[in-house]
């Protein structure tokens, strides 16, 4: 699960990710993992295990996590190889989802790599350099299947079609994402990887005077929103300066700090819970002495796959999974006090995970 994030020089990427990087040093019980200096892991926020963990004093609290991946090298002509160009772009196709982090914010004393500020210019900047990488994947697709397709194998033909119609889309500067493909082309087309069929956030970067009420309704936050709503994007307001103070305090005092702001969450955690939903993840629970943890799977797995993902074994040797509703057990106190009230139900292969299913999985191997 990594996000990519990304922005122009200047922007305040660095300083956003400096602030991912610090929270995850600060998570009290998830040990801050630095797999690459450029690379940093970060728990999920979810209230529901803090209980949970009331409930069980658990041995062990093991929440789900993000990983964000910073990723430099961006500047003009970087598809081209400028910069640091093709590893870049090998970067930003190894992530499932990208934070691009846009400036909206003027101060004389960061100058901007064009000489001014300006959202919609900064977004072209980045999106055009995938365009133009994704033209190039796209147009040697469409060649081979063409050849393909030329020498009788009529299989290619749906390719040859979804592929002009992504490169007419892409030559008209627009992301892969939003091509009006049919829902099998769609499938054929993800296969191919491209940059710009990858979700975005854009986190609107302003300044710290402009934090609070009215926000969102700055004329450069108003820049991007529409940028967004025009491509299915989604717009999370953020002040990269603040987000990195804030990063470093106790939990307690940061808590204190957000109440007094008026703010109640950071950005950070906003950040976080959303790139986790834009990926189409949710959690399901495991509560008892031993371990009380969150576990992360794709909206629509199955129980046999959700065990699956806690071992193997126990996808191999499902034979039922025992699930009870979060709100339930927390009402009524105890596993025990859900099964005398028939709130305990006992889940076969076919039934689909819910966010928030507290489980245990019976299986033999």
């Amino acid at each position: 699960m990594k996000l990519g994030v990304v922005g122009l020089p200047n922007v305040g990427k660095s300083t956003l990710f400096n602030a991912i990087t610090c929270a995850g040093a600060q998570a009290a019980n998830y040990p801050f993992c630095t797999i690459e200096p450029n690379t940093g892991v970060v728990a999920v926020p979810d209230s529901r295990l803090d209980v949970l963990a009331e409930m069980y004093h658990p041995e062990k609290y093991t929440p789900a996590v993000l990983e964000f991946v910073d990723i430099a090298g961006l500047v003009k002509g970087a598809s081209k190889g400028e910069g640091l160009g093709n590893k870049f772009l090998s970067h930003i196709r190894e992530v499932d989802a990208i934070v691009h982090v846009v400036r909206c914010f003027e101060d004389e004393n960061v100058i901007h790599v064009d000489g001014s500020v300006d959202p919609a210019r900064d977004i072209e900047t980045i999106q055009t350099e995938l365009v133009l990488a994704d033209m190039e994947t796209v147009a040697k697709r469409l060649e081979k299947a063409q050849h393909l397709l030329k020498n009788g194998d009529k299989k290619y033909a749906d390719e040859v079609e979804a592929a002009q119609i992504v490169l007419e889309h892409l030559n008209g500067l627009k992301p892969a994402r939003t091509a009006p493909l049919t829902k099998d082309q769609k499938a054929i087309v993800d296969g191919w990887f491209l940059l710009t069929t990858k979700k975005v956030v854009y986190a609107a970067n302003i300044s710290e005077n402009d934090v609070g009420e009215g926000s969102e309704d700055l004329p450069m936050v108003q820049k991007v929103k529409q940028i967004a709503a025009e491509e299915g994007s989604e717009v999370l307001v953020i002040c990269a300066k603040l987000e990195e103070e804030i990063a470093q305090l106790e939990p307690e005092e940061k808590q204190m700090f957000l109440d007094e702001m008026g703010i109640g969450k950071s950005g950070l955690d906003r950040l976080v819970t959303l790139g986790y939903e834009l990926l189409g993840y949710i959690s399901f629970l495991t509560a008892g002495p031993k371990e009380v943890r969150a576990w992360t799977i794709e909206k629509g797995t199955k129980a046999p796959q959700a065990a699956g993902k806690i071992h193997t074994d126990f996808e191999r040797g499902f034979i039922r999974a025992e699930i009870v509703a979060y709100d339930d057990l927390v009402r009524e106190g105890s596993m025990n006090a859900c099964k005398e009230k028939g709130l305990v139900r006992s889940e076969g292969k076919d039934y689909v995970m819910k966010d928030g299913d507290v489980t245990l999985f019976r299986f033999n191997v």
